[in-house]
């Protein structure tokens, strides 16, 4: 269970949730939080407490600037200890990120530990990373034939946990000005 109070900035994918939920229920602690499948725009974000309307309009102003993104979840790829599905293209989302992550220095993507950003759909990051081999192995035959999945990124959601599980607390329309 998720104690600190946070919120986060995703792009969602309900395209792969058919095939991803199962494992993101049981490999991945955000998936059993309530967070469904999604690219990670920006975490951790603002304190939920924090964000009030000059928040929220910034953010629609931002995203409202920002044309809608056609991709596909095209294969399986990994990072240590974590499986997920890459994006094609990636440029459109990266930009996406960037350009969030420009708006808002205080909050880098992931506390600025990576020193690049690499837009994915986390699959499973179990707490035994010695797992990941046969997670992998379950998850291509699941897989198997459903991909590439194609997507279309319209609308940005805040996400927080300030009542416990995720939830979602707005959505920015993407080239809604």
């Amino acid at each position: 269970m998720w104690t600190k109070k946070e919120s986060a900035l995703v792009l969602l994918a309900p395209e792969a949730e058919a095939l991803v939920k199962s494992f993101r229920d049981r490999f991945d602690p955000a998936g059993g939080e309530g967070v469904p499948a999604h690219l990670t725009v920006l975490y951790p974000f603002i304190a939920p407490d924090r964000i009030g309307e000059s928040v929220l309009a910034e953010l629609r102003g931002l995203f409202g600037g920002i044309a809608p993104i056609e991709f596909a979840l095209v294969e399986t790829r990994r990072f240590p200890g974590v499986l997920y599905l890459a994006p094609h293209p990636a440029e459109p989302l990266r930009a996406l990120i960037k350009a969030v992550a420009a708006r808002y220095p205080d909050t880098p993507p992931y506390g600025g530990i990576f020193s690049e950003v690499v837009p994915h759909l986390t699959v499973a990051q179990p707490e035994d990373p010695a797992q990941l081999d046969a997670i992998a192995a379950e998850f291509e035959a699941a897989a198997a034939g459903r991909l590439p999945i194609p997507a279309r990124a319209e609308q940005v959601v805040l996400m927080d946990n300030r009542a416990g599980p995720w939830e979602i607390s707005a959505t920015f329309q993407l080239g809604g000005r």
